[in-house]
């Protein structure tokens, strides 16, 4: 069977999950609340970055992008959906591209709108502390939202077809995302910089000061992402539905 009408078998599915929608807009929602709420705080801090606080609302929004990559697939391990799927494209590889693609753009697309809206709430809020950005840095910093935020997505995406569970993807995401991260800190060196939510928001910094610059930092997870989506490939085509 061609790609084109296994995408557009996938992207029905994804349309017809009410979670997948509660998602996007958790996503959209949380993002840019956090990030005015941010806005709001005290500039006075030597290491104020004005493009960062502005973005500062990812670190929760990040978790419905990851939901949404997760949900999307676990939802084939229900009912025997995964089966049917099968049944319908044995080429599992074509299948898992078309999944992997009506997960990344829809995350894409909103992380975008995500970036756009908590870059003008949040320039509302620091008010003259914004001036000093350019306006490539503010389109650098959009596209960074989206281009990250998809990518978190399918990260999620491909550790839930490698573990066929949603909860186990999560369980192991979430923790990384919030805790590891955080506790690590600066306490292993140089070794925390290059976690996947680290690296990847190195984009949305206005002058990063570490060793990976908004670029490099955007494709050491994109490294991470493409590991994880590989084994999850193996799985699909390995594994028995």
């Amino acid at each position: 069977m061609p790609f084109t009408p296994v995408l557009h078998a996938e992207w029905l599915k994804i349309r017809t999950l009410r979670a997948l929608y509660g998602a996007l807009v958790a996503l959209f929602a949380v993002t840019t609340a956090f990030s005015a709420i941010a806005a709001t705080g005290s500039t006075s801090d030597p290491g104020f970055d004005p493009l960062f606080t502005a973005f500062l609302g990812i670190g929760p929004g990040q978790i419905a992008a990851i939901a949404f990559g997760a949900l999307a697939v676990s939802s084939e391990f229900t009912g025997g959906g995964l089966r049917l799927a099968f049944t319908a494209v044995p080429q599992r590889g074509r299948w898992y591209a078309a999944k992997l693609t009506g997960v990344a753009v829809p995350a894409f697309l909103t992380g975008l709108v995500t970036g756009a809206a908590s870059l003008v709430v949040a320039r509302a809020g620091l008010g003259s502390a914004a001036d000093g950005l350019t306006a490539g840095q503010q389109l650098r910093g959009v596209a960074g939202c989206g281009l990250y935020l998809a990518l978190m997505a399918l990260l999620a995406a491909g550790l839930t077809a490698l573990l066929r569970s949603a909860v186990g993807a999560l369980s192991i995401l979430v923790p990384l995302l919030l805790v590891v991260s955080f506790v690590l800190g600066t306490s292993a060196g140089g070794l925390p910089e290059y976690l996947p939510d680290r690296a990847g928001q190195v984009v949305l910094h206005a002058r990063p000061d570490g060793s990976l610059g908004p670029w490099s930092g955007l494709a050491v997870t994109a490294l991470w992402t493409a590991a994880v989506v590989a084994a999850g490939a193996w799985s699909v085509r390995r594994r028995d539905a």
